[in-house]
């Protein structure tokens, strides 16, 4: 048995208390922190946050340390004592869900990044026991986590136990006077907790949550593989992230974006957080049981590739918001748009022509968690691209089997094949072609092989959905509304963001009119034809150009003043908007529960 203990030492210092006893280390034992975070494909080097680490026998004597890497420590002796006690602080600062944080009004960690790892027995069971600060903080702390307790009452600080060490940071912990919520899901107790100040309409939010788990326990089939589940959510003022757990999920979002009480009609801010709730339960089954076989085990010292992560997010991106409407939360109009907002995120990016799925799921250590300004040009997110992908192969295998079959069932499939195993690299395609009752050889050609764009408009048709494009006035808007597109607008190829001098370019795209003028990103336009302009004036300005016209641009590129001259352009047809053209074939697809909004019912199939 690993014995750990962890206290909110210094809350303001943000500095929590961390021990671990190991009984019968052998010679020269090495103990070592996590890079990363399971769920998050980034070297992150929680090591760095530890600081005076030291260890001592069972008597308490001093036994001297050799750090061996920037994350590993050994015990520098040949005879070790029949018992160890590492002791050391971890720095909590990091206001995210993958990482830990501390102050005088919460307090939460994932494991990996404060639980040092013993070397070699990493599949020794664990204990921990979570401590209550000793000092001041606001209000009456609980403990909110899914660790089975060694002890513990609910909601309580003590002892809690582990199978090994990978379940033991797989249980991320909130200490806090936060808000509980409550209800079941196929019989299962599933708990939310609200962290932050909020006005949370808390029944509208356990009867939404209850649906989407519903639905999402019975796509993959009862009983649920998890005994017990929990929503953790901080409120913030602008936060937005997830991450899922084997059995909860840690999430932040802006509090505006939670239901308030009155509310009759779902917000967009509000679907986008039931959306993100959907997207990590999902991930219960697909990445946390059903994984890539290279993730068995997790090598948590250094990266570790796959190029299937396009299945892994891409798919679960598919089936996020589409629970949402399925379970009756949303309506077809709504998550039409989100999805209209999807395809123009990837048909906005010029990275989509350079960048197959598999090698943006690859290279996803060092350029999807490490975008920068050339990002657009560059990559494709294997969120979104993976999730148009899926749509394609939903609607193709349902349209070439004549409706007897869908992507659910190849899920599935993957599910009852690998869920033990782990998924083995490049084994998709084959596993369609024995599963399916259509030849799909093609869509893998073209979604996983290629780069051209993915026949999107062809197989919605099908479905009674119309995909409209145009030209987005400003390369900042979102896409997916039919009434906010406008033939003809201009642009010139670039985002722009604030900046006290004018407007600071944060993304050329390739091929534009701004990169044939020679602008780079970070450059800081001033004035068109010698008339000031500013981040939230020049898209209006240069609507009143004409394609063909030349436009003089003054720009500072760090502290020196440049002049160019920009031929304008009418801007790509990148935008998308969806429209319902027969409902009746639309639940086809959809399903036959779904809503329509009032608007909708006129149209051909109703």
């Amino acid at each position: 048995m690993i014995r750990y203990s962890i206290r909110p030492e210094d809350p303001a210092a943000h500095l929590y208390a961390v021990a671990l006893t190991v009984a019968a280390p052998r010679p020269e034992q090495a103990f070592y922190m996590p890079a990363w975070i399971p769920g998050s494909y980034m070297i992150r080097n929680f090591a760095r946050h530890l600081s005076e680490l030291t260890a001592v026998d069972g008597d308490g004597q001093n036994i001297p340390l050799r750090q061996l890497d920037k994350q590993t420590w050994a015990l520098d002796t040949d005879d070790p004592p029949a018992q160890v006690t590492l002791e050391y602080l971890i720095y909590a600062w990091d206001r995210s869900v993958r990482a830990a944080h501390l102050d005088r009004q919460h307090g939460y960690f994932n494991g990996s990044s404060v639980f040092l790892a013993v070397d070699g027995r990493e599949d020794d069971a664990c204990e921990v026991d979570i401590l209550p600060p000793e000092v001041r903080v606001e209000g009456t702390w609980r403990v909110a986590t899914t660790l089975t307790t060694a002890g513990a009452g609910p909601w309580s600080f003590g002892p809690y136990r582990a199978e090994n060490y990978e379940e033991l940071i797989d249980h991320p912990v909130e200490m806090a006077d936060f808000t509980p919520g409550y209800f079941k899901a196929c019989g299962v107790p599933h708990h939310i907790v609200i962290t932050g100040r909020h006005r949370v309409d808390m029944e509208r939010l356990e009867r939404d949550l209850q649906a989407i788990c519903e639905h999402h326990i019975r796509f993959w089939g009862e009983p649920a593989p998890m005994p017990r589940y929990l929503f953790m959510t901080m409120a913030t003022g602008d936060g937005y992230g997830g991450l899922e757990h084997r059995s909860s999920t840690s999430l932040m979002a802006k509090r505006d974006d939670l239901p308030r009480p009155g509310m009759i009609v779902p917000s967009a801010g509000y679907l986008n957080y039931l959306g993100l709730c959907s997207h990590e339960y999902f991930h219960t089954w697909n990445v946390k049981r059903l994984k890539p076989a290279a993730f068995l085990p997790y090598p948590l010292q250094q990266e570790t590739y796959t190029e299937l992560l396009w299945w892994f997010e891409g798919i679960t991106s598919y089936y996020d918001d589409l629970g949402v409407l399925r379970a009756g939360c949303s309506t077809v109009e709504a998550y039409l748009e989100m999805l209209g907002q999807t395809i123009t995120k990837v048909h906005r990016g010029k990275g989509r022509f350079r960048q197959t799925l598999p090698e943006s799921s690859f290279n996803a250590w060092t350029k999807f968690y490490l975008q920068d300004e050339n990002a657009p040009n560059a990559i494709v997110s294997y969120y979104a691209k993976g999730e148009l992908f899926a749509l394609l192969l939903d609607l193709a295998i349902r349209s070439r089997t004549e409706g007897r079959q869908s992507l659910d069932d190849l899920v599935r499939a993957a599910w009852e094949r690998w869920q033990h195993s782990g998924m083995p690299e490049r084994s998709v395609e084959a596993l369609a072609a024995e599963v399916i009752d259509a030849d799909l050889s093609d869509l893998f050609a073209l979604g996983l092989r290629a780069t051209k764009d993915l026949p999107l408009g062809d197989y919605l048709r099908r479905f009674g959905i119309e995909l409209r494009w145009d030209t987005p006035l400003s390369l900042g808007m979102p896409g997916g509304k039919a009434a906010l597109l406008r033939p003809g607008q201009i642009n010139i190829g670039a985002v722009f963001e604030a900046d006290p001098v004018g407007a600071r370019i944060r993304v050329v795209l390739h091929d534009s009119p701004a990169h044939e003028a020679g602008l780079s990103a970070g450059d800081v336009i001033v004035a068109l034809d010698d008339i000031q302009t500013t981040s939230s004036r020049i898209e209006t300005q240069l609507a009143d150009y004409q394609a063909g016209d030349t436009v003089q641009v003054h720009y500072f590129r760090y502290d020196e003043l440049h002049e160019t001259r920009v031929v304008v352009a009418a801007g790509e047809t990148t935008t998308a908007a969806l429209a319902v053209t027969d409902s009746a074939a639309a639940r086809r697809w959809l399903g036959d529960q779904v809503t329509f909004s009032r608007e909708t019912q006129t149209d051909t199939g109703q």
